[in-house]
């Protein structure tokens, strides 16, 4: 009898929503949007004001990336000195049903953090039960 090893799944295969997960919830991604969503067309000074805990550099890197994925738009406007402000795009602004969704979904916080607490509580119990 030959037993077949299982062949690994590509993760978005395995789940189709993998790949917007990738690009929508990394770290600074959803602050991003949110306040270029919230408070519309902004410099790079206010986001890294409104975002208080972002470094200029993972400003800046996640900027670019959302300009990339189509998320974000920037524009270069040829001054002295230079101004680029940012905004998001209407793909961007696509993402408002979810990141709603997701705003709701938030009266469940709560009860999260009952659900740790009652965990912890458990795993505390199991442990001392151990060490008797």
């Amino acid at each position: 009898m030959i037993e077949s090893t299982p062949k690994a799944v590509e993760p978005e295969n395995a789940c189709p929503i993998a790949p917007v997960v990738d690009i929508v919830f990394s770290r600074w991604t959803t602050p991003i949007l949110w306040a270029l969503h919230e408070f519309g067309r902004q410099r790079f000074v206010e986001l890294e004001r409104r975002i208080a805990t972002i470094t200029p550099k993972v400003l800046t890197q996640r900027l670019r990336q959302l300009e990339r994925d189509g998320l974000v738009i920037r524009t270069y406007h040829p001054e002295v000195p230079p101004r680029v402000e940012y905004e998001i795009s209407e793909l961007g602004r696509s993402l408002a049903p979810l990141f709603s969704a997701l705003s709701e979904w938030s009266v469940n916080l709560e009860r999260v953090d009952r659900a740790r607490f009652a965990y912890d509580e458990r795993e505390e119990e199991r442990g001392r039960g151990r060490r008797r």
